[in-house]
């Protein structure tokens, strides 16, 4: 099997909800996790990915796990900019961990094309090639952030289960990873940009005490107009 992966400060002041910006600061990013689709999924379900028509279910069970797989890669090797999500390094832990899984996936789908091939090593292996390459393709996405995050979250479930046990991740987490990878994502600040106004220019205003002395300083300083 064939690993395919291998100073400027700026100070802000809040008031009243707002912020506001002393300088121009580095950009900064608020972002609300996205309620995506959940729960397990059987072997063969259609939402997996592409179909293996009369796939036994050793071999629907195998494509799953190729499907999560594939789906790690593609997000190891687009969400490494966000660093502290540390998805190559999880990914090649999890091909690691999960070696004599992974291994036996794959012999299991290179024997359905073989046969689907019938018995055509070449052919099958051409074909295996070639529905890897589209599985690939279909978790063809923008490096999003909300895709990454789910990325980041199924890659430590997936490298926290014992050997042997990649396939329950795969099947407890395939909708979630399919969904984050259809969905729009769009980088919200909040609050919502409309709702944003400028502070009037005497919110932090004092009150101009200069020449003032006793009582009528002390009355000028509470705020109080002076007696004349």
């Amino acid at each position: 099997m064939r690993n395919l992966v291998r100073p400027l400060i700026a100070a802000a002041a809040a008031a009243a909800g707002f912020f506001l910006a002393a300088s121009p600061a580095q950009a900064q990013l608020f972002y609300s996790d996205t309620a995506y689709d959940r729960g397990p999924v059987e072997p063969g379900d259609a939402l997996i990915g592409i179909a293996l028509p009369g796939a036994n279910a050793a071999e629907l069970r195998a494509g799953l796990l190729w499907n999560l797989r594939a789906g790690l890669n593609v997000g190891a090797l687009r969400c490494n900019g966000y660093r502290y999500l540390r998805t190559v390094d999880v990914y090649n832990g999890i091909l690691a961990h999960h070696s004599a899984e992974l291994a036996s996936a794959y012999s299991t789908l290179e024997g359905y094309f073989r046969r689907r091939a019938s018995g055509n090593a070449r052919n099958g292996q051409r074909a295996f090639d070639n529905w890897n390459t589209s599985t690939y393709q279909d978790y063809s996405t923008q490096n999003a952030i909300g895709f990454c995050q789910t990325v980041g979250a199924i890659g430590k479930d997936a490298l926290a289960r014992a050997k042997g046990e990649l396939y329950t991740t795969a099947r407890e987490r395939m909708r979630e990873l399919r969904s984050a990878a259809a969905t729009r994502h769009v980088d919200r600040i909040a609050p919502p940009v409309t709702a944003l106004r400028p502070l009037p220019a005497t919110l932090f205003a004092a009150p101009v005490c200069t020449g003032l002395s006793g009582r009528a300083l002390q009355q000028c300083q509470a705020g109080q107009t002076p007696a004349r």
